[in-house]
């Protein structure tokens, strides 16, 4: 480390984390990388054992109260903590699938004009987590790099064009701290990974995806969890870029095809097969009626389909601690 500065900070907005902490903290602390990295977690009013965890590990805790917490705000503060040259931005339920995640990321700056690279979430074979979401790779990792030399030449994309360039990912990223702070997440409630990548192509930076740099992330989702997500995505992404979510693929196509993943997986049994379609025709509803509510607001203009956000996401759902919910 020069002058015992850490090459590399990571950011952790925490809150009631323990059920997954004591995974995800060793993971980063366990990173082979010369330069060093510090771990900080920003907790915004954990009442369970995560503050106790946390005594455990040689990492930094910023207190943050509850109605401060903003996405955009947070990761910002987050930034102002860091000492490192580089800011890793994750979540308390995201681990790292090896010890070279770090070394992956630092690859993708590969010249002066790259802001930041982004990593790629997988879902791990774990009987508790969705099997249709598994993490089949169809091809080996790579790099991609965008860029963008004008605004007009970004603003030239069409929405869906815009949306695929700048899936950034907050649970999986890398920046350079002083393009942080020339160029600092805006204060929202939701996307403020893609709205930091539509800003950060607009000055003129190179962004980058390494799907080498792999973290393990997994959400249960209730029907109305899934509801209020998929309307929040629907709404930003429309907000930000213009983009209609596609229309979704007929409830007996997707059946089929859920019938044919799970046919193939050896390591569950007839009845665990049988819970998990149930639980993805669940979730398909709850999708396809978040879709409708979109839809139906858009056709009576913007401000029904703000009134609606407001309405339905106005605090975004929180991810549901492992064991929380008996039975699917």
């Amino acid at each position: 480390m020069k002058d015992n500065l850490p090459l590399i900070s990571v950011v952790i907005p925490v809150k009631n984390g323990d059920a997954w902490l004591e995974k995800t903290i060793p993971a980063i602390l366990g990173q082979q990388l010369q330069g060093g990295h510090e771990v900080i977690v920003i907790d915004s009013g954990s009442t369970d054992n995560t503050l106790r965890l946390l005594d455990n590990y040689p990492v930094r805790v910023h207190h943050l109260p509850p109605s401060a917490f903003n996405h955009g705000g947070t990761r910002n503060l987050g930034v102002s903590l860091a000492r490192g040259k580089y800011v890793v931005m994750t979540v308390q339920d995201a681990t790292p699938i090896d010890e070279k995640w770090l070394n992956h990321l630092l690859a993708g700056f590969d010249d002066d004009n790259v802001a930041a690279v982004c990593g790629q979430q997988i879902v791990p074979h774990d009987r508790d987590k969705n099997p249709i979401a598994w993490f089949r790779p169809v091809d080996p990792p790579g790099m991609k790099k965008y860029t963008y030399p004008t605004p007009a030449l970004f603003d030239a994309l069409s929405p869906d064009d815009k949306r695929t360039v700048c899936r950034w990912d907050n649970v999986n990223a890398m920046y350079r701290k002083d393009v942080l702070e020339r160029l600092p997440f805006r204060r929202t409630e939701f996307a403020e990974d893609a709205l930091w990548a539509a800003d950060a192509f607009r000055v003129g930076y190179s962004l980058v995806y390494n799907t080498a740099a792999r973290v393990c992330h997994y959400h249960y989702e209730t029907p109305e969890f899934t509801l209020r997500r998929s309307l929040a995505e629907y709404y930003h992404y429309y907000k930000i870029f213009g983009t209609i979510p596609p229309s979704p693929a007929g409830e007996w196509i997707s059946l089929v095809r859920n019938v044919r993943v799970l046919l193939k997986e050896k390591t569950i049994g007839w009845r665990e097969k049988w819970e998990w379609l149930r639980f993805n025709s669940r979730e398909r509803k709850a999708t396809r009626q978040s879709m409708r509510l979109f839809m139906d607001a858009l056709a009576k203009g913007d401000g029904q389909l703000d009134r609606l956000h407001g309405q339905l996401c106005g605090t975004p759902p929180q991810a549901l601690k492992p064991g929380s919910v008996t039975g699917r």
